[in-house]
């Protein structure tokens, strides 16, 4: 534990910076509105500031709730929300009258998070880590009690809860070896942080082990949520009916990062003939440096390609980038009842990640392939979807390396080698088969998570609504 003193001087130092870069803040969100409006939206929410009708929400409760705890989520991005939407259902099921209050840092879980909102429930942005922001954001939603989803530990939040008594948890708390070196580096602000949790429910004891070396509470290792997600079967039926309408199999690069789709151009450029001029862009002459004439033999010829971008503000890139290639490219936002033909699908709509799943035969997990971390695999493996995954998936380490050890998953060296393990796969109709039950028993061997959540939970807001405040 550092000394109190250069805890204190170090929480000094960072409450000053995170105050200082404010107008920081306000420019980077006028610049994600231009590609994604939802960045524009409530800007003064951001700072503890909240309109009169978000008051007035509050107050205007039906009488079976109005003695209701006011329950606070705060789940920062996409992934985090879809994982929030699993432990919230559980809540709902033992606290059917609980109001929640919603929290989010980006447009897209904010807008993910907007379809899990009941009459008297709240949704505002994640205040900005100034002590005066925290301060208005406690004083006008008074939580009975705080949970963060997976790694969201900010200074001023926590110590903010503590003085003001809420309790405040880390569930489905992970921490990966990156991210853990980073905090041992700031422990001076890190430690005190952790410590100050009321509880942490890790989804492995790897996370676990990190999470206590660093004074975090660790109550017990509950699992992943998200392996408690069930496909919808709306959105099943409409991947399926997209698919009826293409003979050959699907492959899909499932949320790829910047660079990744590069990679994957460099990979698949000596199946595709050259019909139009490449484009003058340095990232399609770094991937396609020669006219080749498609080979039928090659595998990956005789697929069909699906590209579903991560981040909705890249869809636009990465279409020109496709169509810069000589690529024909047809977008799911101009499809009518099925995909249109064309080199590649590219699935530039958000909220259809199942349907994309159930339109595809094998995935490659973006985010694995560059060094980012990788993508969350377990949706796939819930659909169905077997997955190949590419060296760097330290975000979901052991979700990866279990999925592996199932046969839900395939580990390759890079893109150009994934291209082909997937393309082969999805050609060899019964080991297909065969992994693709492999992908659906892992995901629901591991399931449990989210009912021991909502258990431990529920069993804190009884202690501390039994405590004075």
């Amino acid at each position: 534990m550092p000394h109190p003193v250069i805890a204190w001087c170090a929480l000094r130092l960072y409450s000053m910076l995170v105050w200082a870069a404010q107008p920081l803040l306000r420019r980077k969100l006028r610049r994600r509105a231009r590609a994604e409006p939802g960045y524009a939206q409530a800007v003064g929410e951001r700072f503890g500031r909240y309109a009169p009708e978000i008051v007035r929400q509050l107050q205007q409760v039906e009488p079976a709730r109005a003695d209701a705890p006011l329950v606070w989520v705060h789940a920062v991005s996409l992934g985090e929300t879809r994982a929030a939407a699993i432990l919230v259902a559980a809540l709902r099921a033992r606290l059917p009258h609980m109001r929640l209050l919603l929290t989010h840092g980006t447009a897209t879980g904010r807008a993910e998070g907007a379809k899990l909102l009941q009459p008297g429930d709240v949704q505002v942005w994640q205040p900005w880590d100034t002590r005066a922001a925290v301060q208005r954001f406690l004083r006008t939603f008074r939580p009975a009690l705080g949970i963060l989803m997976e790694t969201e530990v900010w200074p001023n939040l926590v110590a903010g809860c503590k003085a003001q008594g809420v309790p405040l948890v880390l569930a489905n708390a992970r921490l990966n070896a990156k991210s853990w070196r980073g905090a041992r580096r700031l422990r001076a602000l890190a430690v005190p942080a952790y410590r100050s949790l009321t509880a942490v429910w890790a989804q492995s004891e790897a996370d676990a082990q990190r999470l206590r070396s660093l004074g975090a509470p660790v109550q017990a290792v509950l699992g992943n949520l998200k392996f408690d997600v069930r496909p919808d079967a709306a959105q099943r039926a409409l991947g399926q009916a997209w698919r009826a309408h293409r003979p050959r199999p699907v492959v899909m690069l499932a949320s790829s990062r910047e660079g990744e789709e590069a990679m994957w151009l460099q990979a698949v450029a000596p199946i595709f003939e050259r019909k139009t001029p490449l484009a003058k862009s340095h990232q399609a002459q770094a991937a396609i440096t020669s006219e080749v004439t498609a080979m039928p033999s090659d595998p990956a010829a005789q697929v069909q390609w699906l590209i579903v971008p991560r981040h909705p503000q890249r869809f636009d890139e990465v279409a020109a980038l496709l169509e810069g290639a000589g690529l024909r490219v047809a977008r799911r936002s101009s499809w009518a009842e099925a995909p249109a033909p064309a080199d590649v699908w590219l699935g530039d709509s958000l909220g259809e990640m199942q349907a994309y799943y159930a339109l595809a035969d094998v995935a490659l997990l973006g985010g694995s392939f560059a060094p980012l971390g990788g993508q969350n695999l377990i949706e796939a493996a819930a659909c169905g979807c077997p997955v190949v995954l590419g060296p760097h998936t330290f975000n979901f380490a052991e979700a990866a390396q279990h999925a592996c050890a199932a046969g839900a998953a395939l580990r390759v060296a890079d893109l150009r080698e994934g291209v082909q393990a997937a393309c082969a796969l999805a050609l060899d109709g019964p080991r297909l088969e065969q992994a693709r039950a492999q992908a659906q028993t892992f995901a629901q061997t591991h399931r449990g998570a989210a009912e021991a959540s909502a258990q431990a939970v529920v069993a804190l807001l009884e202690r501390s609504q039994a405590k004075p405040r």
